[in-house]
């Protein structure tokens, strides 16, 4: 539910519509989803924001100590995005907990650099690695991650095309190649982790990427969301005036639904 929140709130910034939402409801609602520590602080490395209120937690409007309970924790996803949300809808963030926000960050963090989402184990690749540097950078405070061996998983994962997958070894993609570009550029490192040369090399992986639209690998078909993951990548870059703004935008358009709204991954699809 915080990621569909997240995805509705920015379009509607984007669209300058925000007006149109209760944005005080919405900021209680997610801080309701703050999972925040519990008075002995032994639960801190389960901290952050869960994705919804399913396991029926009491919400504690302030910053006291919060409820254990052995399935409650955050995900990085959520915390990335309900940080995003308050940021979005205006929040100082007074109510975030953000000593154990980092604490529970740290302990996502594995050996190879990369994060996984849940303290109980699960996928680790760099799209968590682009949730951290988000969540640290919103904080002003990167000591929620291994600065280092974050950027030694990013560029181990450039493929022998150039551009970035989710691991080492792994196939380049867009998305992928996105996020690791995306939190160099938080970090602040990105001319220092890649060369000139290199930085070309991914510049041109992603510039043929366009068709009309974007696809988010070679011979895949042309999908709306790559206009955000390439395109924005090309922003990153510099490079995204050598674009074809027009092809883009014409193969977004053909995508939409006139009748609901909305855009779908392809003409003639559902949104």
């Amino acid at each position: 539910r915080l990621t569909i929140a997240f995805f509705a709130l920015s379009g509607l910034d984007m669209l300058d519509s925000l007006d149109v939402v209760n944005k005080d409801d919405i900021i209680e609602w997610i801080y309701s989803l703050q999972v925040l520590p519990t008075e002995d602080r032994s639960n801190m490395n389960r901290c952050g924001f869960r994705g919804s209120s399913y396991l029926g937690m009491p919400f504690n409007p302030s910053k006291g100590p919060g409820i254990s309970h052995p399935y409650d924790s955050g995900h990085i996803a959520m915390t990335y995005t309900g940080l995003s949300c308050l940021v979005i809808l205006g929040d100082d963030l007074s109510r975030v907990n953000k000593d154990a926000i980092l604490a529970g960050l740290r302990a996502l963090q594995l050996e190879d650099g990369s994060f996984c989402a849940v303290l109980e184990g699960s996928e680790n690749d760099m799209r968590f690695v682009y949730c951290a540097s988000c969540i640290c950078y919103m904080l002003d405070n990167w000591s929620g991650m291994d600065m280092k061996k974050a950027i030694d998983y990013i560029r181990r994962s450039m493929s022998y095309d150039n551009g970035l997958a989710q691991g080492a070894g792994l196939e380049s993609h867009g998305g992928s190649t996105f996020c690791g570009i995306a939190s160099l550029c938080l970090m602040g490192k990105l001319e220092e982790v890649f060369s000139e040369k290199e930085l070309n090399r991914i510049r041109r992986w992603c510039i043929m990427r366009q068709q009309n639209g974007y696809h988010g690998r070679p011979n895949k078909p042309v999908d709306t969301c790559y206009s955000f993951w390439v395109g924005a990548t090309l922003k990153l870059l510099n490079i995204f005036q050598y674009t074809n703004f027009e092809k883009n935008r014409n193969y977004i358009l053909s995508t939409q639904d006139r009748l609901v709204g909305g855009f779908a991954k392809w003409p003639d699809s559902h949104p």
